[in-house]
């Protein structure tokens, strides 16, 4: 069945005269007559009654026509979701998160991608940055905020805004009550550490920071997660250096200080594979744009 005769059909329905309905479906009146008798013949009932004077509807015409109004609305409605689908403004996308970039602009992102596109369903999984890596290269997730500064040749990168490596203290630590700290001052403290096969550029960064410092820390525990580093340094088990953005935690029993001299930054990306170019990502990664530019932008 031809979706333009029901069209045809229903406008003639509706006028019950067929040149107004030739004129508004901009036809001349033997195509719109014909279709009339093709649909009739292929029902095999007849839906209208018509002499030279006047048209109407048969009893069989008016059930058909609710039934081809609905089938009009419909065929709209799926015309009007795969437009909304091809512009990347309905799906699911699964998004690879460190637990440390909730703290940063990760939050701020998904809150404004929801406002503008509520139809795209956002999933959060929590792992770790090696893992969203693996799981990217594999088309297991759309795209992924890590921490880092490099990934493989074949993802695409977005760098998040700056944060920097502070120190985590124990709050009562003696070095917790003033504004900065050199790191040499810390030698011989024991240091919880960021476990490097879990995320080797975490590791990497912090054991660079001591290196430029002349130090070679004494690694007393190895960690998974930022946050649990930050707990193990509440409860009295080592110090660390950790990102500026983790103070955002509120972890109780702990102070954050700046590290005197030169500032290290500790680098995150939003990264994805352009092998997988779906229109919904194309989205995410535009408002995540929009959303770093106005945060770099000084107040």
């Amino acid at each position: 069945m031809k979706l333009h005769f029901l069209r045809y059909f229903v406008v003639l329905a509706e006028e019950l005269h067929f040149g107004r309905a030739a004129s508004k479906l901009a036809i001349t009146q033997p195509p719109l007559s014909s279709a009339i008798k093709s649909l009739e013949g292929e029902l095999e009932v007849q839906l209208l009654i018509r002499d030279s004077k006047h048209v109407e509807l048969t009893q069989a015409g008016e059930a058909f026509l609710e039934e081809a109004r609905q089938i009009l609305e419909q065929v709209a409605k799926a015309s009007d979701v795969a437009k909304i689908v091809a512009r990347g403004m309905r799906g699911r996308l699964e998004i690879g998160v460190t637990g440390s970039q909730i703290y940063r602009e990760v939050p701020a992102i998904v809150k404004q991608f929801n406002a503008e596109m509520p139809d795209v369903e956002v999933v959060l999984r929590e792992m770790s940055s090696a893992d969203q890596l693996n799981e990217l290269l594999r088309g297991q997730i759309h795209a992924g905020f890590v921490n880092g500064s490099t990934v493989p040749p074949q993802l695409a990168s977005l760098p998040m805004g700056e944060d920097e490596f502070v120190l985590c203290l124990p709050e009562h630590h003696p070095k917790a009550q003033g504004g900065t700290v050199d790191l040499i001052e810390l030698a011989n403290e024991r240091f919880v550490m960021f476990s490097r096969n879990v995320a080797p550029a975490n590791h990497d960064n912090v054991i660079a920071i001591f290196s430029r410092a002349g130090i070679q820390p004494k690694i007393a525990h190895a960690a998974r997660q930022w946050l649990t580093i930050v707990a193990m340094v509440a409860n009295g088990l080592g110090v660390s250096l950790v990102p500026r953005s983790l103070a955002d935690s509120r972890v109780h029993g702990v102070k954050f200080i700046s590290i005197s001299g030169e500032q290290v930054l500790a680098p995150a990306m939003l990264v994805w594979n352009p092998a997988y170019n779906l229109p919904t990502l194309r989205s995410f990664i535009e408002c995540s744009e929009r959303i770093l530019r106005s945060i770099a932008v000084p107040k």
